[in-house]
């Protein structure tokens, strides 16, 4: 369990801010509130929970814009971001991932399953689902180093998103191994998220178009490999 759990809850009408705040209090975390978009990276940047729980639909700066700010800032400051909204469509998850987000859920969802979400991610974050190394070598071309979030490639460093990197960490630790599409779901967004296959399809796809199509094999019908010759 993380002692003194921190959340900033960021949304601009007051009666949903001050339902969730209650329920997060009474779970026991240390709770900081915003507003709006600027006002939430502002707070961030000074409070720095270890989740932010945000809407989209903001004044001044919207759910997406303040997620990809403070993903600037990375290098010294990196928590997990859930993004909250009443649109479910599959191009607003997506480009909710894309600015960075660890998870997007859709509104209405009562509190109890809310904090049982921002739980798991912490979990998952924190826990051991993923594999102790801390960096991956593949074909002494790719190195993935998972605690600064970062991928090189002969030298040059690669950005991706964080869902990406999850993916691309998870099968390049062990290599040659079959990902289903169900274990990877499991592994990186959680038992939790629900997942169209078509954001695996996207995701796998960029990331194809940054390390190159030959890394990963698709298993028609059942999963993915990372192929590494070199082992």
């Amino acid at each position: 369990m993380i002692e003194n759990r921190k959340i900033l809850l960021v949304d601009d009408e007051p009666d949903i801010i001050e339902f969730l705040e209650f329920n997060f209090q009474k779970e026991g975390f240390e709770v900081k509130t915003a507003d709006n978009g600027r006002s939430a990276v502002e707070k961030a940047l000074k409070f720095q929970p270890h989740v932010v729980l945000m809407d989209i639909m903001m004044p001044e700066k919207d759910g997406i814009e303040a997620c990809q700010e403070i993903r600037q800032h990375v290098d010294t400051y990196n928590p997990l971001i859930c993004l909250l909204t009443a649109r479910g469509e599959d191009y607003s998850q997506l480009a909710g991932y894309d600015a960075g987000a660890d998870d997007y859920v859709v509104k209405p969802v009562s509190p109890k399953v809310l904090i049982a979400r921002v739980q798991s991610l912490m979990k998952l974050k924190n826990g051991s689902v993923f594999p102790v190394t801390e960096r991956v070598t593949a074909d002494n071309e790719i190195i993935i180093n998972r605690e600064y979030y970062t991928v090189t490639k002969n030298n040059k460093e690669i950005q991706l998103p964080r869902k990406e990197f999850e993916i691309l960490y998870l099968m390049a630790s062990k290599p040659n191994r079959l990902f289903s599409r169900d274990e990877i779901f499991n592994h990186v967004w959680g038992s939790d998220t629900i997942v169209g296959e078509r954001t695996m399809d996207v995701y796998i796809r960029k990331i194809r178009s940054k390390i190159g199509d030959h890394y990963i094999k698709t298993i028609k019908g059942v999963g993915y490999k990372f192929i590494q010759k070199n082992i």
